[in-house]
């Protein structure tokens, strides 16, 4: 079996190193000194940069203008943009792209495609639902227009279309985003996910922060209208999106990890104790070590999960299981390997001057978006038992 990566997956990684290679982490001003949300907007230049090199559009097809690579490409583009805490909403914006393009109809592709996979157009999703531990999809309630008239086709005497009603908290990069992707349920109890523009009546923006400093919203939709082709009901779209999205967050916890390991060596390294560098004592080798294991156990999980994703291929457990098997470790994983970098630069990992702080912040929001490893823990536990091995 070959695991090496494609040569276009390999190229679209070296195309994204040179574009991340400009950024600093320390860009906005640091969470740590910074009341309320670091900045207003996301880094627009570095957007622009994506766009200008085509990896906004990785995942999309040529029909749409982009390179058609599968989700794997998006997760090593998302490992190299967390190494330097890139402000971008890479991940939702790629995510719900693909998601329209495997599930919607064509009408919404081609009014949403092109223009995302050019930078022209941002998206996001709200996956958090209400509270950020129920599913997002009961958050937020699909009608038929007419008050429910017309059944559940979304077709009424007043014309077809959709109104949505509920809320979707800690939606990220709400404010800088064109169009949403709205999670909800109809009478049914059928999941589906609805697009919309944030400016559209019905739909209000409340300000939030996140541990890292970034700005998200609650969104909050009253008798908020889309269009029947902007509603998707395809069965599994929301469940692939929402693996899609927590898989795309194990690669963040990755590429963060790995950097934050590469800085602990580095100043190891270099900081001496009793004329020696404290990296050759045997505590912190042992340590290090650990973590680098924490790491390598993430990348196995993640490309596993990333590959069922992209290959929709069969296993004895459901595409859910590996991937909650990846946020467990990215969850677990990424809390580990920052602690133990605070522990090993002593009081200068505190220092506000140096970045190692804002990866810390960064690290805690990636350990609790979209479930932390418990919540993970607990649906492996319920797919085990629906899912008998033997």
């Amino acid at each position: 079996m070959d695991f090496t990566f494609t040569e276009e997956q390999q190229a679209a990684v070296e195309a994204a190193r040179a574009v991340f290679s400009d950024v600093a982490p320390d860009r906005a001003p640091s969470p740590a000194l910074t009341p309320g949300a670091v900045a207003e907007d996301i880094d627009r230049q570095l957007w622009n940069e994506l766009a200008r090199t085509d990896l906004l559009g990785l995942t999309l097809s040529p029909d749409h203008g982009g390179a058609g690579l599968d989700p794997i490409a998006l997760c090593l583009i998302l490992r190299e943009s967390a190494k330097v805490l890139a402000r971008v909403p890479l991940l939702e914006s790629c995510a719900v792209a693909t998601a329209v393009q495997r599930y919607g109809g064509s009408a919404l592709a081609a009014e949403l495609l092109p223009r995302a996979g050019r930078g022209e157009l941002i998206l996001t999703v709200g996956a958090n639902g209400r509270s950020g531990h129920d599913p997002a999809e009961l958050a937020v309630t699909a009608r038929p227009y007419g008050d429910g008239e017309g059944g559940e086709d979304g077709t009424s005497a007043e014309g077809p279309g959709w109104v949505l009603d509920g809320v979707q908290t800690a939606v990220p990069w709400a404010q800088a985003a064109d169009w949403i992707a709205i999670p909800a349920h109809t009478a049914g109890g059928r999941p589906v996910l609805a697009l919309l523009p944030r400016t559209r009546d019905g739909v209000t923006l409340a300000d939030q922060v996140s541990t890292s400093g970034e700005r998200l919203a609650e969104v909050r939709l009253d008798g908020a209208r889309v269009e029947a082709h902007e509603l998707i009901d395809a069965p599994g779209c929301w469940e692939w999106l929402r693996s899609l999205l927590t898989t795309g967050t194990c690669a963040l916890a990755l590429g963060l990890g790995e950097r934050v390991l590469a800085m602990t060596a580095e100043y190891t390294g270099k900081r001496e104790q009793f004329g020696f560098p404290v990296a050759t004592f045997q505590a912190v080798a042992v340590q290090a070590a650990d973590r680098y294991i924490d790491l390598r156990a993430m990348e196995a999980t993640l490309w596993q999960a990333a590959w069922r994703i992209s290959s929709d291929a069969g296993g004895p457990l459901p595409t859910a299981a590996d991937v909650a098997v990846a946020k467990i470790w990215a969850s677990d994983g990424v809390r580990r390997v920052v602690q133990t970098a605070q522990h090993l630069h002593g009081g200068f990992g505190a220092d506000t001057d140096y970045p190692l702080h804002r990866y810390h912040a960064w690290a805690k929001q990636i350990e609790l978006s979209l479930g932390p490893a418990a919540a993970h823990e607990e649906a492996l536990g319920d797919l085990l038992a629906a899912h008998p091995l033997g």
